[in-house]
């Protein structure tokens, strides 16, 4: 058959001993490659051994002939199998010859029974989760509750431009934090129209400041019949849940805050996210304010270190994300004021009468490249060091999903030392 139809025509007999064990062969009607041309030279080798060519003719296989229609067929007449081989069957010659080592044949294997004994999916926290709606003096409060309430409470508050889902989804489904968490229930608290497929909230609504936002915790412990609580706050969220413990230490028995700021909002701050709230009324998300959110969560050149989480949250923000709500948010976390912390007692000179610090145990954690390192280093300057602790986790910004194994082990030997957890989970 023609090389232009796809055909393979046998060579033609060589006179001489060992002149059948190439009458088998096909080849391509184009013009010989160099390995062809290489294992026609090894052939003229062979030839010249009468013994050694009668001995690869009797350890030769019939080579199969893979085609279609007419081509399936050998010289008798029978029909070929076109089915690949599982492996190659080739001789230790043949594999000498073609250039190729044989290797150990390989059935078909199926994967289907293998599980993973924690799967690692987002989505598992919506349906693990029971939702409630806590009414609060200054509107509806959404919490979502994750295990059982007869066990000690954890209470979390997200970061700007989140919901409890997109900031703690990941992190607690991580399999070390899953068996951790047997031991406890959450209440994810999610401030007021952030949740996920949230309405528009009405233009004569006043949203409430942090301080208000802290004060809504109260209604959260009451409604669930809650005395003492370890909160678990990123960014915005740890500022709230540090407003909360310094008024009611005795409602928070430890605190576990990432990129906590403790001062009020910079010039630079209060400007850019001005106008992104002012964009967020009037454009909706533009891509500046998708920027300065990412920048928030993830510092600078966040592609070079995980492209698919940076284009996870970039859906988040354009998609999944009511605009005039979070520019409320915004507003309130620009305006809130200094938590007046002091790692000195009241009544030093050149302090605050009003200014003391938190009496629960705190771990203070930061990524080190995340955009508010200084700030939880000023924050742990106002901390007691005798039960405190500041911890930079190397290789990220948003420690939760870049770094979750560090911080699951970091949270769990805090509980630890504090008596919460007895032993490492397993």
């Amino acid at each position: 058959m023609p090389q232009s139809e796809g055909g393979y025509v046998s060579l033609p007999a060589v006179n001489g001993n060992g002149s059948a064990i190439y009458q088998s062969t096909t080849e391509p009607t184009a013009p010989p490659s160099v390995f062809e041309s290489m294992k026609r030279a090894l052939g003229q080798a062979i030839k010249s051994s009468p013994n050694d060519s009668e001995e690869l003719l009797r350890t030769e296989r019939q080579p199969v002939i893979v085609g279609v229609g007419a081509r399936d067929r050998d010289k008798s007449g029978k029909t070929l199998t076109t089915k690949m081989p599982s492996a190659p069957t080739h001789t230790a010659e043949e594999a000498h010859l073609l250039g190729t080592m044989p290797v150990d044949p390989m059935d078909d294997i199926e994967l289907r029974s293998v599980q993973l004994q924690f799967p690692n999916a987002r989505g598992s926290i919506l349906e693990a989760c029971e939702q409630r709606r806590v009414p609060t003096d200054k509107g509806d409060v959404h919490v979502a509750i994750q295990g059982d309430t007869a066990k000690p409470a954890i209470v979390t508050y997200h970061d700007l431009g989140l919901n409890y889902a997109t900031s703690f989804a990941g992190f607690f489904n991580f399999p070390v934090m899953r068996g951790l968490l047997e031991n406890f229930c959450v209440y994810h608290v999610t401030a007021p129209g952030q949740e996920e497929g949230a309405p528009t909230l009405p233009e004569d609504y006043v949203y409430p400041t942090m301080d208000d936002l802290a004060a809504q915790l109260l209604f959260v412990l009451s409604h669930f019949g809650l005395k003492s609580v370890i909160g678990f706050g990123v960014g915005a969220g740890a500022n709230i849940l540090a407003r909360f413990a310094h008024a009611h230490p005795d409602k928070v028995g430890a605190l576990c805050l990432i990129n906590c700021v403790s001062t009020q909002s910079g010039w630079i701050e209060w400007g850019y996210q001005s106008f992104n709230a002012r964009f967020l009324r009037t454009k909706g998300m533009t891509q500046g304010v998708i920027d300065y959110l990412m920048w928030h969560h993830f510092g600078r050149n966040p592609e070079e270190r995980n492209h698919d989480l940076v284009q996870m949250y970039k859906q988040h923000f354009e998609r999944g994300v009511n605009p005039t709500n979070l520019a409320m948010l915004i507003n309130a976390y620009i305006h809130r004021n200094d938590l007046h912390l002091a790692r000195t007692p009241p009544g030093t000179p050149g302090t605050e009468t009003a200014a003391t610090t938190l009496k629960m145990p705190v771990i203070n954690i930061t990524g080190s490249l995340s955009p508010h390192v200084e700030d939880t280093v000023t924050f742990n300057g106002r901390l007691d060091p005798t039960n405190s602790s500041w911890m930079k986790i190397s290789d990220c910004a948003l420690v939760l999903e870049e770094q979750p194994a560090k911080l699951a082990e970091a949270f769990r030997l805090f509980l630890q030392g504090e008596g919460y957890v007895s032993e490492k989970p397993q």
